[in-house]
């Protein structure tokens, strides 16, 4: 199994769940470059991480962090964020 086989080059986002407990889980998501994943609030804590692609993740406080692949950034629940994409784009979203 392979991330890159869980995405086609068809949706401007796309999600794919990896796994899922009580506790937790984890999702796959493709962005093409150029698009963006919307405005949206986590109820929950999270961490996003770039794998490959380059992306820039934003939040309604001001904060601006340019990822690159291995790059992450701590998502705070209840706060309004998005992600533009500059290149196709790989990453993963740990709930």
């Amino acid at each position: 199994m392979n991330i890159k086989d869980l995405h086609q080059d068809t949706k401007a986002v796309s999600t794919a769940a990896l796994f899922k407990s009580p506790e937790g889980s984890a999702v796959s998501m493709q962005i093409l470059a150029g698009e963006q994943l919307k405005e949206h609030v986590s109820k929950v804590p999270a961490l996003l991480l770039c794998l490959t692609g380059e992306v820039v993740f934003e939040n309604e406080e001001g904060v601006k962090v340019p990822l690159t692949a291995g790059d992450y950034v701590n998502i705070e629940p209840q706060i309004k964020h998005w992600i533009n994409a500059k290149h196709k784009s790989s990453l993963l979203l740990i709930k």
